[in-house]
This record gives structure tokens, C-alpha cells and sequence, in this order.
């Protein structure tokens, strides 16, 4: 795609946002430690239920000042809440045992009602972490996309495995599947797209779609939120052609940082510079680990754009993206670094920024 190919295309209809969710790493630092970390995040999810949001996201990070167990602290989350949607985003499926993910999950989801687990899940890979979780026979992705199927099967409730001899545990003829099973999760699970193919496999496979801050291979030319928009569409043409349905909704996460005072806009200015200057390592807790990237990406990776400014700016420029104009939610991405008063802060000019931002309607 040309640049002039690009500005060619139309801008796609605004849609109003059906959800708004926010994601957090959970992260926690040298000072405060891991306990003081996971009792903000409790903490934000309470606050962020009191505030309209319908979907709260966390982020599995091995080996980092950031959370690393997704599913007890969604479990602990939905004690502490009552309707607000618990998601994963996301979780690697190259480093899950997937009918262990999937006994978990059904666990989980039970737990917190039945019907508010989310979970998103990808099919990349980090080499370094082959090291501990063990190398495979064929590459990282390939060997992510069986276990991907696996947890499917899995946490749908089918028959993994008959028993057909002596000595298996169990009569023969007994059909093995997980429990307990959460009738209706596997419909809440989505694939965590960069990718317009990784997008096309959502589809594919009958599962939903969730882009994050950093997508794959762009076409020269093209913004993050035209190849966003792209994608999503592809997602949706895909879903009708084979499902011959309506695709279920679609969730971009966002940095949306609506500014009321000049020293907010400043602080959210700063982290833009930071973010375009590190990029996808931005905003680290005290005492996480370096990057050992800078904002200098290779061709075709991009990471989103900050939207940042006064809450009438913000509203203008989000307006006009057209990946968040494509999508049914947005997720606000919250800076890693912020301390919970920060993010406290930011959740809640958001929700007075959102309804003019995004057609949205706070939960009651």
C-alpha cells in the first residue's frame, strides 16, 4: 500500500464503543514489592467498576517486575468486584500447558461467576524463555498454534482422549474431559492479533479478536491505525464468509491520555517522548529490567500512537484514528510505571472524556 493509496481510503464509520476496558501489567517495584502490587491492581479494578468500565485486562510478563500468573489474581479480582469483565491480554500460548490452562481457566471462570473471564490469547514466543520452559521440535509458533487448538478443544468442553486399554486410571470407554467446565468460555476467547494473518486465524479458528500496541508488518506508507482498521476488517469479511454469522465484537488497546491540567498534559507528553524513543519498553517500574530495544523499529512493526493534549484534543484526535473508529471497545493501555494514584487518575478522566470521545455509556 502507497501512501497515496492510503489517503485514499475512506475513513471508516465511527463506531460506538459497546465496552470500555482498561489493561494494566500489574506491575510493582524494588521499593514496594510484589504484595504491594497485586493489592493496587486489586485496587484499580475496584475503582475502575465504580467508574463504568466493563472489561478490565492484565498482561503475562515472565521474569519482570510485572504479573506473571494471570488467572489467581483474576480470581482475586472478581472477590473484589461484581460485573466488570476479567480479561487476559494476553497470554503466550508457546509457554501454557493447554489442558492445564484449560482446567484453570474453568476454575476461574466458575469462581467469578460463569460468565466474566475473558481471555486472550497469542501465538508468539520469546527464544530466551526456551531455556526454562523447554525447547520444542519445530518452531516457537508453529508448536504455540497446536497448543493453541489443544486449550480450544480443551476449554470447550470435548473429548480429549478415550480410554481404550487396561491401566489408563479409569473403565475403558471413559471419555476424558476437562473439568470443571465454564459452559460458555470458549466463546469469550480471543486471539491477540499483531498481524493481519494472526487476525485471519482469529477468524478461522471461530474465536474472537483483540489488537494490542504493537502490529506486524505494515505496508509501506501506512499508519498504525489504517493497517489497525485494515485488519479488523479483514477479520470481519473473514468470520461472515465462513461462520456465516455477524463476528462477535472487536477490542483495540489504546493510549489515551486525556490531559485536564497543564501538569498532567505534560506528564502524558513526556511519556509520549519516552514511548516514541524506547517504544515498546516505555514506562518500566523501578527495577524492571532494561530493554534491550530502542523506539528504532525494524520495517513493518509499529507501536500506537499517544494521544495526549486537553480532553477536547484527545476526543478530536481519537476521533479520527481510524483503527479505533473500526472497533466495538477500546482498552486503555496503562503506562507500566504509573503508581496507582496515577492510574486512579487517569481511569477516571477517561470515563468523563469517553462519552464524547466514543460514544460510550459508563455500566451502571
Amino acid at each position: 500500500m502507497t501512501a497515496a493509496q492510503s489517503e485514499a481510503r475512506p475513513a471508516p464509520t465511527f463506531r460506538p464503543k459497546l465496552r470500555l476496558g482498561f489493561n494494566t501489567r500489574v506491575s510493582f517495584t524494588d521499593d514496594g514489592g510484589p504484595e504491594q502490587g497485586l493489592r493496587d491492581g486489586l485496587r484499580l479494578f475496584r475503582s475502575a467498576e465504580e467508574l463504568g468500565y466493563q472489561s478490565g485486562w492484565v498482561y503475562q510478563r515472565h521474569f519482570d517486575h510485572y504479573l506473571s500468573s494471570p488467572l489467581p489474581f483474576l480470581a482475586a479480582a472478581g472477590q473484589h468486584t461484581d460485573r466488570i469483565a476479567l480479561g487476559t491480554a494476553v497470554l503466550p500460548m508457546r509457554y501454557q500447558d493447554p489442558v492445564l490452562l484449560a482446567e484453570a481457566a474453568g476454575t476461574t471462570d466458575l469462581l467469578v461467576g460463569g460468565h466474566r473471564l475473558e481471555l486472550a490469547v497469542a501465538t508468539g514466543a520469546n527464544a530466551a524463555f526456551d531455556a526454562v520452559f523447554g525447547a520444542v521440535d519445530t518452531d516457537a509458533r508453529t508448536e504455540a498454534e497446536r497448543r493453541q487448538r489443544v486449550f480450544l478443544a480443551a476449554v470447550g468442553g470435548e473429548v480429549l482422549h478415550t480410554v481404550d486399554g487396561p491401566g489408563q486410571g479409569a473403565p475403558v470407554g471413559t471419555e476424558l474431559k476437562v473439568t470443571p467446565h465454564s459452559p460458555g468460555l470458549r466463546s469469550r476467547v480471543r486471539q491477540g492479533a499483531a498481524s493481519l494473518n494472526s487476525a485471519l486465524r482469529a477468524a478461522e479458528l471461530g474465536i474472537g479478536l483483540i489488537t494490542g500496541t504493537v502490529l506486524h508488518d505494515l505496508a509501506e506508507g501506512e499508519t498504525f491505525g489504517e493497517y489497525q482498521a485494515r485488519l479488523i476488517d479483514a477479520y470481519r469479511t473473514a468470520w461472515r464468509e465462513k461462520h456465516r454469522t455477524e463476528p462477535p465484537p472487536v477490542a483495540v488497546a489504546a493510549s489515551i491520555l486525556p490531559g485536564p491540567t497543564a501538569e498532567l498534559r505534560d506528564t502524558y507528553a513526556a511519556y509520549d517522548r519516552q514511548r516514541r524513543t524506547e517504544g515498546m519498553h516505555a514506562s518500566r517500574p523501578q527495577g524492571a529490567l532494561d530493554p534491550v530495544v530502542t523506539g528504532t523499529l525494524p520495517p513493518g512493526l509499529r507501536v500506537s500512537p499517544v494521544f495526549h493534549g486537553t480532553p477536547d484534543e484527545v476526543a478530536e484526535s481519537v476521533r479520527a484514528d481510524p483503527g479505533i473508529a473500526a472497533a466495538d471497545e477500546v482498552v486503555l493501555f496503562l503506562p507500566p510505571a504509573f503508581g496507582l494514584e496515577a492510574n486512579d487518575r487517569l481511569l477516571t478522566d477517561l470515563a468523563a472524556t469517553a462519552p464524547s470521545a466514543l460514544d460510550w455509556t459508563a455500566a451502571t
